[in-house]
């Protein structure tokens, strides 16, 4: 695992800008909606922001690791269904354990924030209710909290969504937009410079840091698990990657242990990182192509380990002709 050096790692310049004001001037709204693409740090800032504003209102210690840890009186998260029961299955890899739970926020969560901005604040003069994929509420469940953000309180809301457009205009009528844009291709070099501990980092001639910025996308999150994707290759994977392969035995067997030590997603993220290695070296349009190919058949699940001996060969049989 890599470590953050900094908490602040994902705190989007222009955002961070924007909610220093809103903390200094004390002036904030009834609801919030953090809204850009997954991964660009959303629920990060939002975590820092509400931590900010409780120590705003509040003279209790330990603020952080009540908020981290779900354990503060005024502070309440809902997340969709498929979080929480991939959290209380405790299953090692959520991402796979939410792909086999529908995706939803029920109504019966959004009741749960009317008892709780009912009940008297302990710590702090505000309440602060953070909604994680706001996207994902059911029809009752937006009409409900519809009507909660219409009745005066103590709360503050605050919604992340990647999907501004499938919420309801009367939601998003009652919030500020704050916009997550991708980062630069500088600011991501930043992260990877002065966040990040590069001694864990396998960086090496197949591998250039400019490579994982290019990876990324304008994504912290994409950095971090390109990198510990990159990390859980073994050496014997990372020294076949520098130049197409040749050899139909390498090509067979290697293609099988691709497939079977490596996820779908992982095996998609692989195919990037080889697409810029190979670029780099060889400046060969068609092999960028027949790689975007291979992307499609992952993401299908078309027969993954048959996939990538079908594009190996093809490149070798190209290469072989040429």
């Amino acid at each position: 695992m890599i470590e953050v050096k900094k908490n602040n790692v994902f705190l989007n310049e222009e955002v961070n800008a924007c909610l220093n004001s809103i903390i200094k001037k004390k002036s904030f709204a009834n609801g919030y909606i953090f809204y850009g693409a997954e991964g660009l740090g959303k629920k990060q800032t939002a975590l820092l922001f509400i931590e900010e504003i409780l120590k705003q209102f509040s003279t209790s210690g330990n603020i952080k690791e009540k908020i981290i840890s779900n354990n503060h009186p005024d502070y309440l998260i809902i997340e969709p269904t498929s979080l929480l029961e991939a959290k209380r299955s405790k299953s090692d890899d959520l991402e796979k354990t939410t792909k086999n739970i529908s995706d939803i926020i029920k109504i019966s969560q959004i009741r749960n924030i009317k008892n709780f901005l009912g009940r008297k604040s302990i710590n702090s003069e505000k309440k602060i209710i953070l909604i994680i994929n706001a996207h994902l509420l059911n029809e009752a469940a937006s009409n409900c909290l519809l009507k909660t953000l219409e009745e005066p309180s103590n709360g503050i809301f605050i919604l992340l969504t990647s999907k501004l457009n499938v919420l309801l205009d009367t939601i998003i009528s009652r919030c500020q937009i704050i916009r997550f844009r991708s980062l630069s291709g500088k600011q991501i070099n930043l992260i990877l410079k002065n966040y990040l501990d590069s001694s864990k980092i396998k960086i090496g001639k197949n591998l250039k840091p400019e490579d994982l910025v290019t990876s990324a996308n304008g994504s912290p999150r994409q950095l971090l698990k390109n990198i510990e994707i990159w990390n859980e290759l073994s050496d014997e994977v990372i020294g076949k990657l520098d130049s197409p392969i040749n050899n139909i035995q390498e090509i067979l067997e290697l293609s099988k242990l691709i497939s079977e030590k490596l996820e779908i997603d992982q095996q998609i993220c692989l195919v990037n990182f080889i697409q810029i290695i190979w670029w780099r070296n060889t400046k060969k349009v068609d092999l960028i192509e027949k790689l975007e190919k291979l992307k499609f058949y992952l993401r299908k699940k078309i027969q993954p380990r048959l996939a990538w001996e079908i594009t190996f060969l093809k490149i070798a049989m190209k290469i072989i002709r040429n």
